[in-house]
């Protein structure tokens, strides 16, 4: 469970409150700042967020195979760059505004389809996103996307949805605005959330906000719902690295495996299944290693 406090301060005009903040709870190199059972309950369609460090030049390093179903996932690079080698998307570098885009939906294995990049370390986030029922069964789809193929509007590159115009590649559900930038020293952004996208957030990697909403590096600040604009401001002393999240709610209530989100109990238990199915495939498919060390997504 988060180390979460509650911020019970005035709101001030004009200002859009903070109501709560936390650091997570830190294992090893990961950092997870929310989960499905706890700030995963308040931010749907957002669920999970791990902030992490990782050397994947060292084969002991990493994750371990692991299933999904119900939920898409998308890791985006803030320092350093991770290697994908995959025998439908190629092989190319995922460096900072790059992302890898998953949608499990109907079930995947995976956890070893990036490996270590020209730096020696990488340092990203992980987000899951709930899908709703149309989606949540769909086929399986995942997009590498390279730094340069990700569109820019001022300092915020469009991880996901559509902001000021300008479109991610990402082939994500509608109603999802996920940015990452890199403010520079001592500027200010405002972000104007899209209509209906009541939901927001907000992670710092590295680097640290200030003025109206002030975050260090490492933290994860959620704001109150509403459709009002947040202005934030960098430090004089670096650059600020953050990613801002908004959606439009999900209606549905979270259904949770150990690595599943439904959003029914039915739902859940036929993803499961399929997971289930998948895992005797996955056996039987033998070793899936490719040549540079990554094994690809499992699917059918």
């Amino acid at each position: 469970m988060n180390s979460i406090s509650e911020l019970r301060v005035a709101t001030a005009v004009g200002l859009r409150r903070v109501t709560f903040r936390t650091r997570g709870s830190t294992s090893g190199p990961i950092t997870r700042l929310m989960s499905p059972s706890d700030l995963g309950q308040m931010l749907k369609p957002y669920v999970f967020l791990d902030f992490f460090e990782l050397d994947l030049h060292d084969p002991r390093a990493g994750f371990s195979i692991h299933p999904h179903s119900g939920l898409a996932t998308i890791t985006v690079i803030t320092e350093g760059d991770l290697r994908f080698d995959d025998a439908t998307d190629g092989t190319g570098h995922i460096g900072f505004g790059g992302f890898e885009w998953m949608r499990a939906s109907s079930g995947v294995w995976h956890g070893k389809e990036l490996s270590g990049g020209n730096s020696r370390r990488a340092k990203g986030f992980q987000l899951w996103i709930a899908l709703r029922p149309e989606l949540e069964h769909a086929a399986v789809e995942s997009q590498y996307v390279e730094a340069q193929h990700v569109p820019t509007t001022g300092p915020a590159h469009v991880i996901l949805g559509s902001y000021l115009g300008v479109r991610s590649p990402a082939r994500s559900p509608d109603g999802i605005t996920y940015l990452l930038l890199k403010l520079a020293a001592g500027t200010k952004w405002t972000f104007v959330p899209p209509t209906k996208q009541t939901v927001a957030w907000l992670a710092v990697a590295s680097g640290r906000l200030v003025g109206e909403t002030p975050a260090e590096a490492g933290e994860m600040v959620i704001f109150e719902q509403s459709e009002q604009s947040v202005t934030l401001e960098a430090g004089s002393d670096a650059d600020a690295v953050f990613v801002i999240g908004a959606a439009e709610p999900h209606p549905y209530d979270l259904h949770l495996g150990d690595y599943s989100v439904h959003t029914s109990a039915d739902a859940l238990a036929k993803g499961e299944a399929n997971i289930e199915r998948l895992r005797r495939l996955l056996v039987a498919a033998g070793d899936r290693r490719r040549t540079g060390g990554t094994i690809p997504i499992f699917r059918e």
